[in-house]
């Protein structure tokens, strides 16, 4: 039986990994299909804008757009589109509502769930529903951050090889802008706003904070002064990338052993609830098997 279990297990467990690398795409796909579809997904942003739309307007505040903190977030998590507000605020006055549906349609067939259980069930529906599209630009925005910081190292270490070749630092932006679009598209479309920022006119140092600004990753901001100073003192820059990289790859191992150290932790409640169960399964379920064919005719026979 023991042998059976683990046959199973890693069966299922292959078929799930295959299925995983089937249907996944890779990081080429992904990058084709982002330069390959612009079009496709521009008329999707306008579909999505005319069918939620006219709902925004009974959600969405008053105020000042242009400095309103949502937009800033939006930059964060990289959605420049001039309708991301309308979809947004149009998604979270319809979601509350199709959710209450869903719950009021659910519930309506359970006679055990009246009166003000039933109100209440319909309200936590509608929360959820207003709630959602908040936690899904949180994570997207955390996903961001997370991929720009752990590509901020290597970008640092090739600008700093741009440097010492004799670039300038505009120039290695430039270079470090596409050289680093193989790793992360994210990084690389922000160094290369930031170039065209400085490119229209802009100063450097307030291209450089608006850089910080759009990620809203602490070591870009860290870099924006270290680079400034640099330029307004006549320090090294070479030096300066030099220090500061080291320091970022020294925060990047430290994140990682952090992360690593997370990790018996997070595994505890999957083992508990899911693992231990089959386990014990597995090695007593055979013992109570015996206990019970050999007790039970004992009882049967001392009741009669």
């Amino acid at each position: 039986m023991l042998i059976l279990s683990v046959l199973v297990f890693f069966a299922v467990t292959l078929g799930l990994a295959g299925l995983f690398l089937w249907l996944a795409p890779t990081r080429a796909e992904q990058r084709l299909q982002a330069m390959s579809d612009p079009a496709e997904k521009q008329q999707w942003t306008e579909t999505m804008v005319n069918l939620v739309g006219p709902f925004a307007n009974l959600s969405s505040p008053t105020g000042n757009w242009e400095e309103s903190p949502l937009r800033l977030k939006f930059f964060n998590a990289g959605i420049r589109h001039n309708d991301a507000r309308l979809v947004y605020f149009g998604i979270k006055t319809l979601l509350p509502l199709l959710f209450a549906g869903l719950a009021y349609l659910a519930l309506s067939t359970m006679t055990h769930f009246q009166g003000l259980t039933f109100l209440l069930y319909l309200m936590l529906a509608a929360m959820i529903g207003c709630y959602l599209p908040n936690a899904l630009l949180h994570w997207k925005i955390k996903m961001r951050r997370r991929e720009i910081f752990e590509s901020f190292p290597d970008a640092t270490d090739l600008m700093l090889v741009c440097i010492e070749a004799g670039l300038g630092l505009d120039a290695g932006l430039t270079k470090v802008a596409d050289e680093i679009r193989i790793k992360s598209v994210a990084l690389a479309e922000e160094l290369h706003l930031t170039n065209l920022e400085m490119r229209a006119g802009g100063t450097r140092e307030k291209s450089l904070r608006n850089l910080a600004l759009r990620t809203g990753v602490e070591e870009i901001s860290i870099f924006a002064t270290m680079l400034t100073q640099a330029d307004k003192f006549g320090t090294s820059i070479g030096e300066s990338l030099r220090v500061f990289s080291d320091d970022l790859r020294h925060k990047r191992q430290v994140r990682a052993e952090e992360m690593a150290a997370k990790v018996p932790t997070k595994m505890l409640f999957p083992l508990v609830v899911f693992i231990f169960p089959s386990i014990i399964m597995v090695i007593m379920g055979p013992a109570v098997i015996q206990i019970i064919r050999t007790i039970m005719p004992m009882l049967s026979g001392g009741i009669h």
